[in-house]
Formats: structure tokens, C-alpha cells, sequence
């Protein structure tokens, strides 16, 4: 039989507790090494459901009939325009995925006017000195190519899906 204290030998109680509170620790050390990916985790299955819930809205809106923004023709406006992007994404097209081509495809789809080059830089907080236009210009033009907007008279652009079957 074991002695408690005596002769420098741990009881057997003492070993247990030793063998416990080691135990413990390692269990401590476990439990915070998973609270970190599964916080990641619980992240990440949010941000998910979110990109999964705006999917389906866009393909919702994208395949109702689009109501024709304020002075525009029908058939033109954010609707058409949502659906050249998809297609545009779709097709792999950096240009139109680029933020400075959204944000003069956004431009266009909210006013629903029809624009010159230096009142698109005016929207859009640019300059408007003759480097700015043109750049402008040679976008817009890049926009008409892609049948996203069109140029119903030489300098004037303005949304247009006729190429896109919208």
C-alpha cells in the first residue's frame, strides 16, 4: 500500500491530481485554439449567406420585366443595365468589371440622360480639362462597342440595349 508523504514518493491522489491539472491545462490550451477557426468559420458561413442572398435577389430583379427608369425609353435603364453586366461578367470582360466602367454604367443607369464626355466627368468628380474628356471618350466609346450605352449623335452617349436584346 502507498503512504501518503513519507519517503519522498507521491501518494497516488497526488499523481492523479498532477495527471488532472496537466489534463486541464492541455484541455484550456484545446478549447482556445478552436475558438479562433470556429469564429473564422461562423465568419465566413455569414458572408456566404449574404453573397447567396444577393445572388438571388439579382436573379430575382434580373428576371422580372424591368420598369423603364424616369425618362427613358422602356426597355432602357438599371434593369437592361444589370443585365449587360451579368452577361458582361459572364463573359469575362475586365473592362466593364473594372470600377471605373461600373461606376459610368451607374452613372448613366440612375440619370437615365443622355450625357457629353465633360458632363460625365462633372458627374462622375473628375476633371474637365481636354486629358480627362478624352479619356472619357475613348471609355464611352468602349461602352458603345459592348452595346452598354450608345451615341445617338456624335459626343452624346447614352444607355442603350438594343445590342444586348433588352
Amino acid at each position: 500500500m502507498l503512504s501518503e508523504g513519507g519517503c519522498g514518493v507521491p501518494s497516488l491522489m497526488e499523481a492523479l491530481e498532477a495527471r488532472r491539472v496537466e489534463v486541464l491545462g492541455q484541455t484550456e490550451r484545446l478549447r482556445e485554439q478552436i475558438a479562433g477557426p470556429s469564429e473564422e468559420l461562423s465568419q465566413a458561413e455569414e458572408r456566404l449567406a449574404r453573397l447567396q442572398i444577393a445572388r438571388e435577389t439579382v436573379e430575382e430583379v434580373l428576371a422580372a420585366p424591368s420598369s423603364p427608369v424616369p425618362g427613358t425609353d422602356a426597355g432602357e435603364g438599371a434593369g437592361g443595365v444589370a443585365v449587360a453586366m451579368v452577361k458582361a461578367e459572364a463573359e469575362l470582360d475586365v473592362t466593364v468589371m473594372s470600377p471605373e466602367y461600373r461606376e459610368i454604367i451607374a452613372l448613366f443607369a440612375t440619370s437615365g440622360a443622355a450625357m457629353r464626355c465633360k458632363e460625365v466627368c462633372q458627374h462622375l468628380g473628375l476633371g474637365t480639362q481636354p486629358r480627362h474628356v478624352e479619356g472619357m471618350r475613348s471609355k464611352l466609346k468602349r461602352l458603345v462597342e459592348r452595346g452598354i450605352q450608345a451615341e445617338p449623335s456624335p459626343g452624346l452617349f447614352k444607355v442603350d440595349g438594343r445590342k444586348q436584346g433588352w
